[in-house]
């Protein structure tokens, strides 16, 4: 056990949550005596975030659980900029249509996690666009940048890597830092926030804030980031196979997204019960000291509770027992991912290869005539090899579908439209 007093930094050390805290005694203090406000900052870079994102949505969960109030904030302003931390070259820049849009279907996601309102510890849902896009430039660089060392600024080392590499690394980028850490003494100064929660890949950023509400007179500000997460083979959180594993039911299926924490590998189980769960942490330990067979009930544990979280209980429990009928016992599930094709298409025959890139088995046909090489597709449980057949209304069913299936796990039905 940690020696936190604190309840909140208390969870976050025993489940795995933190990386670094700028000062660990001075928050520790802060949370035990008072209900403080943290924020974690959300730039709308596309329609949904996706699971690399559920552990800084984790987070203030537990600040919320734990007494405190969390702030969600959207990158309405600094989206028009794009955080040049750590990518390898400028993100395409976004007109105002596109981010509101994006941050309109972004917003859906919080409330399964956070409450909202207007009590003392409800969750604020806010937007940075209400003081950035307004800022008046010189006043700007007259208050605020003249706290910038742009020595300081070159030696972070998101900005760093860039430059070694000698990539482009724009002014509009650079200035990123500083509206981030604006943000920060903006928040403090309107809501009273004194924590700033991220990526462990935002500590140069979040600091930048500390060090300008210690400029421009706000009270001590905090930093506290967790841990870049891969897999226990290395690859990133969030990306399967087949792309993006999005929080958005719109953009993935409740399904889709039981079966990516379904086939977590082993070593993963125990980290990912204490980081992407609420299960208490006797009941955590109990299921990670199992082995063998019984691994893959704690998977099916811990993809149900993930689900259950973000699509509910009962969308978590359709999807545990639509894989169960599927794989058990070999049936057809109307709860299948489904894809809709043009009766015309099927009647003319569609060629193997594209079915696969529609069915979202693939990205291209070269990818897929390799999964078709590699003896991993089925059509309607019959195992295809020849990458030039075409496949049409023959193949439909008498449940009026054909199911297209890519290994054990992912199956698709397609439905004549």
């Amino acid at each position: 056990m940690s020696g936190f007093k604190s309840d909140f930094l208390r969870t976050l050390s025993e489940r795995g949550f933190i990386h670094q805290v700028s000062d660990e005694s001075g928050l520790d203090d802060l949370l035990a005596k008072e209900t403080v406000t943290a924020y974690i900052g959300y730039d709308p870079t596309a329609p949904s975030l996706h699971a690399g994102s559920l552990i800084q949505i984790m987070m203030l969960h537990w600040f919320q659980k734990t007494g405190h109030r969390p702030i969600s904030l959207m990158g309405g302003g600094t989206g028009m900029v794009g955080d040049p931390s750590f990518k390898e070259e400028a993100r395409q820049l976004m007109t105002i249509d596109t981010i509101e849009s994006n941050i309109a279907s972004i917003k859906q996601v919080f409330s399964n996690y956070l409450t909202y309102g207007d009590g003392p510890k409800d969750a604020l849902m806010i937007n940075n666009a209400e003081w950035l896009r307004s800022l008046n430039y010189l006043e700007f660089l007259r208050d605020v940048g003249k706290h910038f060392s742009v020595n300081r600024m070159l030696s972070f080392d998101s900005v760093k890597t860039r430059l070694d590499r000698e990539q482009s690394l724009s002014f509009l980028e650079f200035n990123y830092m500083i509206l981030q850490a604006y943000d920060f003494v903006e928040l403090s100064q309107r809501y009273g926030c004194r924590l700033q929660m991220g990526g462990s890949d935002q500590w140069g950023n979040i600091v930048n804030g500390i060090d300008l509400g210690h400029r421009m007179g706000t009270p001590q500000l905090y930093a506290l980031t967790s841990p870049l997460l891969t897999t226990a083979s290395g690859a990133k959180m969030g990306k399967s196979a087949t792309g993006a594993v999005w929080l958005n039911p719109a953009m993935l299926s409740a399904y889709d997204f039981w079966q990516y924490w379904r086939n977590t590998e082993d070593a993963d189980v125990p980290r990912f019960l204490k980081l992407y769960t609420t299960l208490p942490m006797e009941e955590i330990a109990r299921l990670s000291a199992l082995s063998g067979s019984e691994i893959n009930e704690v998977k099916k544990i811990l993809a149900t509770e993930v689900t259950a979280m973000l699509h509910g209980r009962a969308a978590a429990e359709e999807a545990a027992e639509t894989a169960r009928k599927t794989f058990e016992e070999g049936s057809l599930s109307e709860n299948l991912p489904s894809v809709e094709i043009a009766k015309a298409e099927l009647d003319a025959g569609i060629g193997l290869l594209a079915l696969l890139v529609k069915a979202g088995f693939a990205a291209s046909n070269g990818e897929a005539r390799r999964h078709v090489q590699g003896g991993a597709i089925r059509i309607n449980d019959k195992a295809v090899s020849d990458e030039r057949m075409s496949i049409g209304s023959g193949e439909i069913t008498a449940d009026g579908v054909i199911k297209v299936s890519m290994g054990k796990k992912k199956h698709v039905l397609v439905r004549p439209a």
